[in-house]
């Protein structure tokens, strides 16, 4: 808009512009002052102003740019833009013309701006990990966000327009990072260890990217450093859970097993040592548990008090542990060791609950003599510490070839076994799965029965055992995962049927085609039918393994991974394959009140299963104080002897 006014301060000129903007027409404007579009507010100084200017006077609004409010006919006020000229003499008197710019675009934009720096200023600065931009060349910091102050226990005024080395002792390293980070198109990515100025130790995980700025290319560092110390912690338990057992701090049956191929594998001579302690089970079964988890604690220090660094110590099951011994005059030095063992495990144990007095039984076999596979030279052993057991107490035995009798036995029993699937005489219990949530039970474990009719009943392991030894799994798994299925149909819906597959039906190459083949034949869903299968599976055949359980999961049953813990555990398996649930074994469990690894064990698997989008179940609940830990730290199903035994198929429902 244009328009003139005269030294009396009335208007001359007034163009279509002024029309629109304002609302007068020319003719309803000229002659008129300049009150009609001013603010009441403000036509007081307006007035003072301009008669200076008229005057002849200083003024500032002559000659350059300035922003007022001003209104429309209808009295809305808004901003403008003035730029103010002036001509005539103070003899004949001023005039002066206007050019006037309506600025509420502009102002709009800037009241927008504005509000969209406060919001990403508020999102920078209330972001949990630490956000930093530095000047690509100088490495200089230009913005750190609050979570930064926290994390550095500095002020950002302190670090803003410093460098790392000037601010951290380790602040060369961060710099080798930001020129990593410059010399790489994509992000850059970095853990390390950072030490806070109140001593503690994090662990951090920064992200680094160039990014273009106003002045040049590749001008800003950003990066945005996560603590991440507590997961790596959570990480490196259940890591841990791989190659040690949590009670005793010795390594695991799977890693003790992984050592035994790598010394069969390179050919190496080694002695192994299979260790049975005597009249433990009377310890549970008189003082408890606890006390039992005790005297195995104590155990595992005595083992190392004896060893040396030639040998590989390991708790291989509940009561029996086992070692390695490399080097020279191999059966000499084991015999030795062995004699030391028994002393050593005979003298008394104290605990807070009682002193007992145990014993120990051994057998050794020597590689390559004694066998040159991991199954052949373990099996030999086991069959040393068998004669040995017979023999009495304390004893120390060598395996030698003329230890037929046990083998002979397991043959007998594997004759009867097959005659037993034959006969149909494999039968099976079910013991609840219990939501933590409604404490309803939401699935049942399918559990193998042999009664044989001259020694009655066969326990599980063993026969289970012996039809893997012999190739009678595959059948006996079918005919188990038969009658469940069929049992099944006839409880309610909602209960699934879970039942252990062995390693050895998932290596045969065809339990896709089986599983299918059953669910067809009995009519049972596929969404009732959970497959339980434990860490050894994982020992040979990986891929093959991981194939047929995206086949099994293709026709849509659940996968478990059943005992996490207790054998060759390992986080790559859930990077791989999601499980649908993961099962605590029953030994962390018992435990878990008592001792802090295990609690913090069971904590680590619950948040692993929790990140992972897996359920997860606790076996071996025995006591309400059990369940209501597991229940707290976030467990979603429980099962053991607190809820149920294992019950007939009728008592299911």
């Amino acid at each position: 808009a244009i328009l003139c006014v005269d030294g009396a301060g009335s208007i001359t000129f007034w163009n279509r512009a002024a029309e629109v903007m304002f609302g007068y027409s020319s003719v309803e404007a000229i002659g008129l002052t300049l009150d009609i579009i001013l603010p009441v507010t403000h036509a007081a100084a307006h007035h003072r102003g301009f008669a200076r200017a008229s005057a002849g006077g200083r003024t500032t609004l002559v000659g350059k740019s300035v922003e007022l409010t001003a209104k429309r006919l209808d009295g809305s006020e808004f901003p403008i833009e003035l730029s103010l000229a002036r001509w005539g003499s103070l003899e004949g008197g001023y005039n002066f013309a206007g050019i006037i710019r309506d600025a509420s675009a502009r102002r709009m934009l800037e009241r927008e701006r504005e509000q969209a720096k406060a919001f990403l200023d508020t999102v920078v600065d209330h972001l949990p990990a630490m956000l930093f931009v530095k000047d690509a060349e100088t490495k200089r910091y230009l913005l750190v966000n609050r979570a930064g102050e926290e994390l550095t226990g500095r002020s950002r005024g302190d670090m803003v327009g410093k460098t790392d080395p000037e601010l951290f002792a380790q602040g060369a390293g961060y710099e080798q990072r930001d020129e990593a980070a410059l010399a790489t198109e994509s992000v850059h990515l970095f853990e390390s260890e950072f030490e806070r100025p109140d001593g503690n130790t994090v662990t951090l995980r920064t992200k680094r990217i160039v990014v273009d700025g106003p002045n040049r290319e590749r001008e800003y560092i950003v990066g945005m450093s996560e603590d991440v110390t507590e997961t790596r912690n959570a990480q490196a338990q259940v890591q841990r859970l791989a190659h040690y057992d949590s009670l005793t701090g010795l390594r695991n049956r799977g890693s003790f097993v992984d050592e035994i191929d790598r010394l069969i594998a390179a050919k190496a001579p080694f002695a192994l040592i299979s260790i049975d302690l005597d009249r433990f089970k009377t310890v549970n079964d008189q003082f408890g548990h606890l006390a039992g988890d005790a005297v195995l604690a104590q155990i595992g220090d005595r083992l190392r008090a004896v060893t040396t660094v030639a040998t590989t110590l390991a708790r291989v099951g509940g009561d029996e542990f086992a070692l390695i011994v490399t080097g020279p005059v191999l059966a000499e030095r084991a015999r030795i060791l062995a004699a030391t063992i028994v002393t050593s495990l005979a003298a008394p144990i104290v605990t807070r609950w009682a002193t007992v007095q145990l014993g120990s039984s051994i057998g050794i076999a020597l590689a390559p003599d004694d066998g040159d596979t991991t199954e052949d030279l373990r099996q030999h052993a086991d069959l040393a510490l068998y004669r040995a057991k017979q023999q009495g107490r304390g004893v120390v035995c060598f395996f030698s070839t003329e230890m037929d009798r046990a083998t002979q036995d397991r043959r007998e029993l594997e004759r009867d076994l097959r005659a037993a699937l034959d006969r149909g005489e494999i039968t099976l219990a079910y013991q609840p799965v219990l939501s933590a949530e409604t404490r309803q039970i939401t699935s049942v474990e399918a559990l193998a029965r042999w009664h044989h009719p001259v020694r009655g009943p066969i326990p599980p392991d063993l026969f289970i055992s012996i039809a893997e030894e012999s190739g009678l799994i595959i059948r006996l798994g079918t005919r188990i995962l038969c009658i469940a299925c069929e049992e099944a149909m006839r409880w309610p819906e909602h209960i699934k049927i879970a039942v252990n597959i062995s390693p050895m039906q998932i290596h045969a190459g065809d339990l896709s085609q089986v599983v299918s083949h059953v669910l067809a034949t009995t009519s049972l869903p596929p969404r009732r039918l959970q497959l339980e299968v434990t860490e050894g599976l994982f020992l040979r055949d990986v891929d093959l393994t991981f194939r047929e359980l995206e086949q099994l999961r293709a026709l849509g049953i659940q996968i478990l991974m059943d005992d996490f813990g207790v054998g060759y555990s390992s986080l790559s398996y859930f990077e791989r394959f999601r499980f649908d649930k993961v099962k605590i074994d029953q030994s962390f469990v018992r435990q878990m009140l008592t001792s802090q690894a295990a609690s913090a064990i069971i904590q680590a698997v619950i948040g692993l299963g929790t990140r992972l989008g897996m359920g997860v179940v606790a076996e071996g609940v025995e006591t309400p104080e059990q369940m209501a830990a597991l229940v707290e730290a976030g467990c979603t199903h429980l099962q053991g002897y607190l809820f149920s035994k294992p019950q007939h198929r009728e008592e299911i429902r």
